[in-house]
């Protein structure tokens, strides 16, 4: 086997590979020296070895015997989070070595799915669960709702595993249809108001991200609705009036920042009736 051949299979490991998995493979120890004195890869931890581009995340993870759990690792697969972690979030099994709890947030709980030597990351059902003890219910509802939306999970599929309570809280609300994570927050904000909730549904060729009742639509800004996408906010918006509906568009910051003023201009709408299709012509 060629020095090329090594490079290939590291890569393919996902930049990061046990010097033991390597040797599996048939790859001889005088090959991967040859490859580490000609600076192709690199030795991160005694047994472990690395591309020189490779993630610094994942390097990190390997130097400390850990693996990239909770927020952190729910990031890196594209799920919902609250805010990116200052400090990243990793897993150690108890016993283990772990890592400096001043650089970052460990979590020693026992996994709920054994973690193979050779990972460097959660399987996602280990990090849902230590998102569920890790983050407020609001803010773990939306990852897990997340997670569903993007199909890394399904609800039958997490089902049949043993969940500790915050877990099966969040397993019996979660649910595929929101894909921003604010959307989430709706539902436990709104059910005292008693009236139909309707996430991520189809008006007039679009969707709204939420209809209160029949006709009070409730839009959510991210930070990508500007230029382009801003100007066709606007055009369906207007449509959405022409056709008789209530539009309540708010920030990220008002939702996140000023629910207080959002909830008063819902409450006032739904007082004046105008959540409901009676209301259309009046």
């Amino acid at each position: 086997m060629s020095q090329d051949n090594l490079i290939e299979a590291v890569t393919n490991g996902g930049g990061v590979m046990r010097v033991e998995r390597l040797r599996e493979l048939g790859f001889r120890r005088t090959l991967l020296e040859s490859v580490l004195a000609a600076g192709r890869l690199q030795r991160v931890r005694r047994g472990w070895v690395a591309l020189p581009n490779v993630d610094p995340l994942l390097a990190s993870a390997a130097r400390r015997g850990v693996v990239l759990t909770c927020i952190t690792q729910a990031r890196r697969l594209g799920m919902w989070v609250h805010e990116t972690p200052a400090a990243a979030h990793v897993g150690a099994t108890p016993g283990s070595a772990g890592g400096k709890p001043d650089t970052i947030r460990v979590h020693w709980a026992r996994p709920l799915l054994p973690r193979h030597p050779d990972s460097l990351v959660d399987p996602i059902e280990n990090v849902l669960a230590i998102v569920a003890e890790c983050e407020p219910h609001e803010q773990a509802l939306a990852t897990w709702d997340s997670a569903l939306n993007k199909g890394l999970v399904t609800l039958e599929g997490l089902a049949g595993y043993d969940w500790r309570p915050a877990a099966r809280r969040l397993l019996g609300e979660a649910t595929p249809f929101s894909d921003a994570g604010l959307e989430t927050y709706l539902r436990p904000r709104l059910r005292w108001l008693r009236h139909p909730i309707r996430i991520q549904t189809w008006i007039a060729g679009h969707r709204v991200d939420a209809l209160i009742g029949e006709r009070l639509v409730l839009q959510i800004d991210g930070a990508h609705h500007v230029g382009q996408q801003r100007s066709e906010d606007i055009r369906h918006d207007a449509e959405l009036r022409l056709m008789g509906y209530h539009v309540v568009r708010i920030s990220y910051h008002q939702m996140m920042h000023e629910w207080a003023l959002v909830q008063d201009l819902i409450m006032r709408a739904v007082a004046q009736g105008l959540h409901l299709a009676s209301r259309r012509r009046a």
